[in-house]
This record gives C-alpha cells, structure tokens and sequence, in this order.
C-alpha cells in the first residue's frame, strides 16, 4: 500500500542525478562491494543505554537482546517463515530519565565468532562489525489552553495539567515513549560508489574509509508507530515495555520508507510555524493501514484532479470578475459577507496557532474576497472628509449596475428573510456556547462562536442568489465553468471525508453544498437559455 504513496510522492521529491566522482588523481572511483557477503553468518546485540556514544559492554543489565546465527539476506526463518524474530522486554529507566532524559538504542551485527568490544582485541575486527544508534524516545511539544467557562468561572481541566501549565508555561516539552520498533537490515548489494548514491538513501549508506567498501545498511523502522500510540514518561514509571524486532527489507521497500522519512519541503519555517497535530501525521498512515488499497489508488488518483480542478476555479473565479461589467443578476451582499467569513475563519485559526501553511492560504483568499469589493462596488479613498483628522476615509458606492437593475431589490429582500432565520440561530447559538462550552477569554468566544455558527450554519448565505435566480428566472449571469469546477472539488471533499478519518461535522458540511449545488444544476436545467429567441438585430442563437 506505501508504494502508491511513494510513487506520487518520489516524483515531487526527485533530486537531481548523482555526478560522477572522481579520485583525487581523477580516475573514476571503483564500484563498492558490501563488507557482509549474502548468506553471511551473523549475531546481533542490542544494547539499551542513556549514553550517546557506548562504551558500557561489560555491563550486563545494558544487554537488551542478543540473537546468534543469524543469516544475511534469510526471507524463510523465524516463527512465521519469514526472516523475523521478535524480542520483548521491559527497560529499567534511572530518574534522569524518568525527568526528560534521553534513552538510546544501539544496536551491533558482527560476523558469527566475533564481539562487537573494540577492547577485546582478538575478538573484535572493525570490517566485521556494524553499528547504528539512535534515540528511542521521542520529544514533543504538549500545549495547553487555559480555558474557561465565562459564566461561572470553572473548567474541566486536569489540576494537574493546570499546575503543570503554571510551572512549565503553556507549552511543554515532555520525553514520550512508544513500545514498538523495528531493526530491518536491507537486503543489498548494490556496487554503490562513494560519492554518488542518491539522497534520501546516501545518509544510510556508510563506506569504510580504508577498503572503500560498505557496511550492511541499517534502518530503524518506526513509520508505523502510530502518534496516538505513544505515552509520556514521567515519575511514576520504573520500566518501560519494549517490543523489538529484527527482519530483512527489500532495496525497493527501503527505498519507500527512506522516501517518506525525510522532511516534508515546508520545514524550512521551522518546527513552530509548521507542526502538524498528532491527528494529521497519523490521518495518512490510518488510511493506509484501515482502506482498501483500490479506493486508497482512486484516492490518490483524484485528489491530483482535485488539485487542478482548484487551481483552475481559482483562475476562472478571478477572470469571471475580472472581465464582468455588469453585476446584473450577481448578490453583492454575499461578497461582503464572503470577506466576513474569510476574516472570521482567519482570526479563528491565528488565535487557536494553527500551522503557518493553513494561515497563509486562509490570508490569500481574504485577499481575493477583498479584491471582489472593488469589482463590485466603486471604492474610493476621501481626502477631505478624514478619519481623526490624519488618514482618509474610504467610501464604498453601489456601481450603476447593480442599482439600475432589479437585481439589487431581489438582494435586499434576500438578505431581509435570511435575517429573519439567521439572527435567531446566532443568537441561539451564542447562548448556548456561552452556557456550554469554555473558552480562553471573550475575544475567544466571539470567534469560536462566530466561526461554529458559520460551519454550522454557512451554507444559508448561498440562498441569497438563489432567491435573486428564481425571482430573475435566469441562471446565465453565474460563473458556471467556476461553479462546476468547485462542485467537483466537493464531490472529491466527500470521498477524502469518509476515507480519512474527519469529524462528523464536516462530513455533514460536504454533503451541505453538494445539496446546494444540486438546487443550482436544477435551477440551470428549468431557467435553461432560449436559443430560439430573436433578439433585436434578428439573429438567434441557432443562427
């Protein structure tokens, strides 16, 4: 199932192709062989320790696993047949780690007789041996929201949460563990030449500096510990579970998850302006473990069409209002109400520290929606009349268009009876979020609930040109190539919302504007253009 990901995903992170190097004295270097031959008899020792750098191979209790004769390049031993053996076993931890401290794993190969102890000399030979390490517990950043309820004052939160918030501030950084990992030694022997081996794979693939040739490749397998599945370590745990596992890994399959461990483009921002939730890092791979890999490929498949058919709404939205001269049959109240939303949406998301990426494109559709103001009203700036004396006022003016035709009587009746429906809901809506919900203060409050309100209940504001068609009984002033480029982007909303695991909320919402759009193709079928009819200079459409 991760090669369909892999492959959309390797061709927009290709790299350009490796040079060819040369020695010092200019000649070609010479293809390297690996130091461990295929069939070679192998033991593995695992040791746990909260040192980076180990040195402690005496110590018995650092001795997590040790596993003897095993074979390189082996897809048939093992309980289930197919090269892996499993360990587990609980790991003692001190109180420097119990309070945030790090926790290593390394990890040694060395050919059948020999000892991975530098110290024991005729144990010991450096080409024989294969070591990597790395830290096996994970850092991340807990937030915490002081919240409230406004009314009364109390809140549901941990104390203990509270008090930690107080001492450490809102965000912490707190040591988590997850109790599954997996040793794959890849089975390869590739001729790589030094120097020439394609990112992401050349940071895994390590040459000896003397023979030229290089070591097995290891790889710490973890793409499949879910986030949810990790769980903070503090004081009041001694041991920690630790499930081990060793199997052998395909170049390809390697290759697939080298792929999809290296940093997503963005990370450039840094960690604090682009951090995904634990929900949107495992959205993926929960897709990828729980749907079925036909509807998974079709998924793929059209969130690319979804991709161009946005791309394309977009530039056919700012032609249509770019090139329109009259705003004949066009509700200029729901433009202004588009900007209304599009602030909301985006004071809602920088006071609740959503990701950089959604503030961006969330901050480049209010430009857009603020950018219609000015096609559909006359804007202008006076310099006589100005705001305390210093900066001049902007004046907005209906165009000549708009209020010579019947169009602007059919707006305002319109938003007239949608007022009548949507300032009770919103008044209901905001008692009911006063009374039930908490919040970080009233500034919180009145976006959180501004912003429910418009989830809940946004679809409404499409009725107005509803209203203004069926009073017109004309669909032929709507940009339809834009409309129905972002239908189909809902239609592929409804599949992406019941593949990926959304709230209910929004599944509701998808299925809201197909039901408007809907009203919009029938609404298009009965008010359907008269080609028949003879206009003023004798020609009809047929002619």
């Amino acid at each position: 199932r991760i090669f369909i990901i892999w492959a959309i995903s390797s061709w927009f992170r290709r790299g350009p192709a490796p040079q060819e190097q040369s020695s010092a004295g200019g000649t070609p270097r010479a293809p390297s062989r690996n130091l461990f031959p295929k069939d070679t008899l192998m033991d593995l020792y695992v040791y746990i320790s909260e040192h980076e750098h180990f040195t402690d191979f005496n110590v018995s209790s650092a001795l997590f696993w040790q596993k003897r004769d095993l074979v390189y390049g082996d897809w048939t031993s093992g309980e289930n047949a197919d090269g892996c053996y499993e360990h587990y076993g609980e790991v003692d931890i001190s109180q420097s780690v119990q309070q945030n401290g790090s926790i290593y794993i390394h990890v040694y190969f060395t050919k059948s007789g020999f000892h991975p102890d530098p110290r024991q000399k005729n144990l010991y030979r450096r080409l024989a041996t294969v070591h990597t390490s790395r830290m096996i517990n994970k850092y991340k950043r807990r937030r915490f929201q002081k919240t409230k309820n406004l009314l009364t004052g109390e809140t549901e939160a941990d104390p203990e949460m509270i008090k930690r918030a107080e001492d450490y501030g809102p965000v912490e950084v707190i040591s988590h563990w997850h109790p599954n990992l997996t040793i794959n030694m890849v089975d390869d022997h590739t001729p790589w030449v030094k120097g020439s081996v394609p990112p992401p794979l050349d940071q895994y693939v390590k040459f000896d500096a003397i023979s030229g040739d290089y070591y097995p490749i290891l790889y710490f397998n973890d793409y499949w510990n879910l986030q949810k599945d990790y769980f903070p370590i503090n004081e009041t745990l001694q041991r920690l579970p630790f499930r081990l596992s060793f199997c052998p890994l395909s170049l390809w399959r390697w290759q697939l998850y080298a792929a999809q461990s290296t940093k997503s483009p963005w990370n450039f921002l840094g960690e604090d302006l682009y951090e995904q939730s634990d929900e949107e890092q495992d959205s993926v791979k929960v897709a990828l473990l729980e749907t079925n890999p036909y509807l998974l490929a079709l998924t793929i498949v059209v969130s690319i069409v979804h991709s161009i058919f946005e791309f394309l709404a977009f530039k056919n939205d700012i032609q249509f209002w770019n090139s329109r001269q009259s705003l004949e049959g066009l509700s200029v109240r729901s433009v202004f109400f588009g900007v209304f939303q599009s602030l909301v949406v985006l004071l809602y998301i920088l006071d609740n520290e959503t990701n950089f990426v959604v503030q961006v494109s969330v901050f480049i559709g209010l430009l857009i929606d603020l950018w219609k103001i000015t096609k559909v009203m006359d804007v202008r700036l006076d310099r006589e009349n100005k705001v305390a004396g210093v900066f001049p006022r902007v004046t907005f003016k209906d165009k000549s268009t708009y209020i010579e035709s019947s169009t602007k009587v059919y707006d305002d009746m319109a938003f007239r009876y949608l007022s009548w429906i949507l300032f009770p809901l919103l008044g209901c809506y905001a008692v009911y979020s006063l009374l039930y919900l908490e919040h970080k203060g009233w500034y919180s409050w009145v976006l959180s609930m501004l912003y429910g309100f418009l989830l809940t209940f946004g679809f409404i504001t499409m009725t107005p040109q509803l209203f203004i068609n069926y009073k017109l009984k004309s669909v032929a002033h709507l940009p339809w190539r834009m409309l129905t480029y972002k239908a189909l982007n809902t239609f592929i909303d409804d599949l992406f919302a019941f593949v990926i695991k959304m709230p209910m909320m929004y599944r509701i919402g998808c299925l809201r504007d197909d039901v408007v759009f809907f009203i919009y193709l029938y609404q298009r079928w009965i008010y359907r253009v008269d080609l028949t009819r003879v206009n003023e200079f004798g020609v009809s459409g047929e002619d």
